[in-house]
């Protein structure tokens, strides 16, 4: 008998608890996914396929208050259900204008979900313009990402306006909502003090704490991810900064010019072979890199190079991992079979993560649709999931995740589309604050003279 009240009142609170989340999401049309394997699918098929299954990642499984996307699909390192990324969620923003495009969803309700987003940012804990790592979803407050780390971040931060000012060029109809939409992403850009994060020196510095000042004490130089950092702060009317906060900074570093070979490819800038494939893809999934050039490099040799550097070593596979192959490869920061790493030819434990072939799509068509074709067909029992493929697995170690990461998720489908349409960055590009960011720190690109 008391099994049976237990059942009946835990069904209860589950019905209660179910009722209260979509009660909080009324709007959302929720996107049914779509399991089965299919094999005769056609190229453009299964990439609308893995765009749409992949965006219920953000639509589907966003914040109920905020609308802001999860940092991650499962509650791993004890941080619990409430955490949202202020990257992720940049990236998420594009990935919704993607939605809207493709029809997976209406306009309206692109807009009036990004909206939401917008309120709940402006509303949520800032730092001189600046947002944390992670933010708790339904409170706005910041949730550390560890213990000094718990204020201003602002690569996060830099993702995050990538992503909102590729909404702001797209959102551009009179629409009550897109105007008031627009009018509040200019208000949080504006208030966004870039300037104050260089500590009056040559170089922008990462973090900063009410608790602990500037402990942590991180300057950002290249070549990472953080190029849209820069360029992010060099497009700031209000505070922006000047060229040599990135000449004297930025490329300020030992791992800043390359110019080796490897597997007889070129690799202009950064670590030896290149490091996670990420470095190409974060920063350019508004930012074109098409005809990009600066006097340290051709942005769309560096990434395409990157790419063909690192499936270059996971088909030489000097450590024998089982899998390995043509149409297995892709190295990036992602979970493993032995926790979170940055997976890299110098770091490989023989694991791919799928966002890194996939995310490569612009710069290796080719080799990324024999990528995927082998995940969906031939893996798909394993790794394809209800909001696309899973983070990562391991055919040596008989591991396949069962995570997603917003900021693995988010580029699949933003580089997919750039890829097909080149949407995102022909949006980013379109920017006026971008072009004169740009401009200044001395880039040349075809998009500039439009």
């Amino acid at each position: 008998m008391k099994y049976t009240t237990k059942i009946t009142c835990t069904f209860l609170l589950f019905l209660f608890c179910t009722s209260c989340v979509f009660s909080q999401k009324s709007n959302v049309v929720l996107i049914a996914p779509d399991m089965k394997i299919k094999t005769k699918l056609s190229d453009n098929q299964l990439l609308e396929l893995v765009e749409k299954q992949t965006f219920r990642y953000f639509w589907d499984f966003a914040h109920p208050v905020s609308g802001m996307a999860r940092e991650r699909s499962n509650t791993s390192f004890n941080y619990g259900n409430e955490v949202v990324t202020i990257g992720g969620t940049g990236f998420g923003v594009m990935a919704t204008i993607v939605a809207s495009e493709r029809k997976f969803i209406t306009r309206k309700q692109a807009a009036a979900h990004t909206l939401k987003t917008v309120n709940f940012l402006a509303k949520a804990d800032r730092f001189h313009g600046a947002y944390p790592h992670w933010l708790n979803g339904e409170t706005g407050k910041v949730v550390p990402f560890s213990k000094k780390d718990n204020g201003a971040d602002i690569v996060e931060t830099s993702y995050l306006f990538q992503g909102l000012l590729t909404a702001e060029q797209y959102y551009n109809s009179a629409d009550p909502t897109e105007k008031e939409l627009r009018a509040k992403i200019r208000k949080l850009w504006n208030e966004m003090e870039w300037d104050w994060f260089t500590r009056n020196q040559n170089v922008l510095y990462w973090h900063w704490s009410p608790e602990y000042n500037w402990d942590m004490n991180m300057p950002i130089r290249g070549w990472n991810e953080c190029l849209i950092t820069y360029v992010m702060a060099a497009s700031s009317a209000p505070h922006g900064i000047k060229k040599e906060v990135y000449s004297e900074g930025w490329t300020n570093s030992k791992t800043f010019v390359n110019g080796k070979k490897y597997s007889g490819i070129t690799l202009p800038l950064g670590f030896e072979y290149g490091g996670p494939l990420f470095f190409s893809q974060y920063s350019f999934l508004g930012l074109d890199p098409r005809g990009l050039k600066d006097q340290y490099a051709d942005y769309w040799e560096q990434n395409k190079n990157h790419t063909l550097i690192n499936r270059a070593y996971c088909l030489e596979n000097p450590k024998h991992f089982k899998g390995y192959g043509v149409n297995n490869w892709g190295l990036t920061a992602s979970d493993s079979w032995n926790g979170y790493a940055a997976h890299s030819p110098t770091e490989d434990l023989g694991v791919i993560t799928p966002t890194a072939a996939l995310s490569a799509f612009p710069y290796t068509p080719e080799y990324s649709m024999q990528a995927l074709r082998h995940f969906y067909q031939d893996l798909g029992s394993n790794i394809w999931s209800e909001y696309g493929f899973v983070d990562a697995f391991s055919e040596e170690h008989n591991w396949y995740a069962k995570s997603h990461l917003a900021i693995d998720q988010g580029p699949i489908i933003v580089m997919i589309e750039n890829y097909r349409s080149g949407l995102l960055w022909k949006l980013f590009m379109r920017s006026p604050d971008v072009k004169k960011g740009l401009t200044k720190l001395g880039f040349s690109s075809p998009t500039l003279k439009k």
